[in-house]
């Protein structure tokens, strides 16, 4: 069984903190160690077929609980705090339906727990043009992208993703073919029926369409103890948007 790689920062109460499709734990370091001065430990995990976690052709929500059941195991954690965005969110909401007795409190952010038709078909397009051999410089997968992809700030989060093996060469450090095919599976909705009674806070992006104010029902179905914020001025990376106010809020939470 292999663990999750992860990133751990202080000490005191476990929060783990769960990245988005094409991210990665690191992409959460500055917030991590906000949360770790204000008394907890922190694990910036990795999932399955990102960042330096391992790949595996399987990439169900049910694969991706387990993966967090088997890193919470191996770390001895009996009880802990969980951070998810997007689809980190989701798999927060599928383990809180599975392992409740193991957390403490959940927070869910901008994703609800309905399906997703898949809509990242242009990023993996884009990517599976890049041919990496190609390239000798960042700066030159970088422009080659926006030709493709007109922002910036989607095409810097991409190339996060970028690292260079024992030759130098470029690779992926998340599994691109498995990802790509996978996307169905990643916008898939909660069992319907299925009640978690952990406390939960949903934080929903003003500027997101992710949660929508007629999914709010939907939200407390499966999540009856939930509390839904929102943060004004924000798109779907609203923890990266407005970083203060999101940790403002989320301590709030966490501490009460």
């Amino acid at each position: 069984m292999e663990i999750l790689h992860s990133k751990i920062i202080g000490q005191g109460k476990p929060l783990l903190i769960l990245h988005g499709l094409l991210g990665m734990g690191d992409n959460w370091i500055t917030l991590g160690r906000q949360y770790a001065e204000r008394g907890f430990e922190v694990h910036l995990v990795d999932q399955r077929n990102h960042g330096k976690s391992f790949h595996d052709e399987d990439m169900s929500y049910e694969d991706l609980t387990e993966d967090l059941y088997h890193y919470v195991q191996a770390h001895e954690i009996e009880q802990f705090d969980l951070i998810g965005h997007s689809m980190g969110g989701k798999t927060a909401m599928f383990f809180a339906l599975q392992y409740p007795e193991l957390l403490h409190k959940i927070i869910i952010v901008d994703i609800a727990p309905k399906a997703y038709l898949p809509h990242h078909h242009f990023i993996f397009d884009t990517i599976k043009k890049i041919d990496l051999n190609k390239f000798s410089s960042r700066q030159q997968i970088e422009e080659f992208v926006m030709q493709y992809i007109n922002s910036p700030a989607i095409v810097k989060f991409i190339l996060k993703n970028l690292a260079r093996d024992e030759n130098k060469a470029f690779v992926w450090k998340a599994n691109m073919s498995v990802l790509s095919e996978s996307l169905e599976e990643i916008g898939e909705a909660l069992p319907p029926m299925q009640v978690s009674r952990v406390p939960a806070l949903f934080v929903k992006a003003v500027n997101s369409p992710y949660i929508l104010p007629k999914d709010f029902s939907l939200i407390r179905a499966h999540f009856p103890n939930a509390d839904i914020v929102t943060i004004s001025q924000s798109g779907h990376w609203v923890h990266a948007e407005k970083p203060v106010v999101f940790f403002e809020k989320t301590l709030n939470f966490l501490k009460a």
